[in-house]
């Protein structure tokens, strides 16, 4: 049996798996210290092979230099790729961030290694349920999706237009905010009106120094208000997991 390679297919293979590999090392779920490094690499290689012969229509082989520099490309663009899909939803997390710092959880702030984030509680809380949700809600296919649809709009030999990065980059960063505040924003407004109303009561009542019971009152306030609020984190995941495979999609 006689088995024939096709250079042209060959190196398809590889720029099309080195992208999806720098794509995964950066963009969640996939970049969560949970997944082996060998398990990244393969299904790299597996995406890669179901792929060539969508995108790959038209490549031809190119020498050792241009081919070398279309794999530097090729990473870069999955990495930029990826990138925007953290900024979406780092969302969650700055979300679990805010009620941190209001709900005076920032002091017991350490790094997690199995994450590779460095928060408190709703930190962590926020992300392993973030990730978690993207898993039992199917939102990693929207995300594999928008990859997908990359190559129609970046083809495997070309590379991301840096200028249209940026410009997603500028608008991923500004609907971050808006989004945490939006997850974490009711909280926040009953903390700061808590506080507010603590104040009063001491001026009013010097005697009774009420803010000796601010750090209790603002834990159960926090953690009572958190567990009420967590119920609308699956439609936010949803929505952010949608965003970002239009987002990667659409560059």
């Amino acid at each position: 049996m006689n088995v024939t390679f096709d250079p042209a297919t060959v190196s398809a293979i590889a720029l099309i798996a080195v992208r999806i590999a720098a794509f995964l090392a950066i963009a969640p779920p996939f970049s969560s210290t949970a997944f082996p490094l060998q398990l990244k690499a393969a299904l790299s290689v597996l995406l890669a092979l179901v792929l060539v012969p969508r995108v790959a229509a038209g490549y031809t082989e190119q020498d050792t230099g241009p081919f070398l520099l279309a794999l530097v490309f090729a990473a870069v663009t999955g990495a930029a790729l990826g990138f925007l899909v953290y900024i979406a939803f780092a969302a969650v997390q700055v979300s679990g961030s805010f009620l941190d710092q209001f709900g005076g959880f920032a002091a017991a702030e350490q790094y997690d290694p199995g994450a590779g984030t460095n928060g408190a509680q709703f930190t962590r809380l926020y992300q392993m349920t973030a990730l978690a949700l993207l898993f039992a809600s199917d939102g990693y296919q929207l995300i594999l999706g928008g990859l997908v649809r990359s190559f129609t709009a970046i083809p495997i030999a070309a590379h991301v237009d840096i200028d249209r990065v940026a410009q997603s980059l500028a608008g991923s960063v500004t609907q971050l905010f808006v989004s945490a505040l939006q997850i974490a924003g009711p909280t926040i407004v009953v903390l700061f009106l808590a506080n507010v109303a603590l104040g009063l009561l001491t001026r009013v009542s010097p005697a009774m120094n009420a803010f000796t019971l601010g750090p209790p009152a603002f834990t159960l306030v926090t953690v009572l208000l958190t567990g009420f609020g967590i119920v609308a984190l699956p439609a936010a995941v949803n929505a952010l997991a949608a965003s970002a495979g239009q987002l990667i999609g659409g560059l």
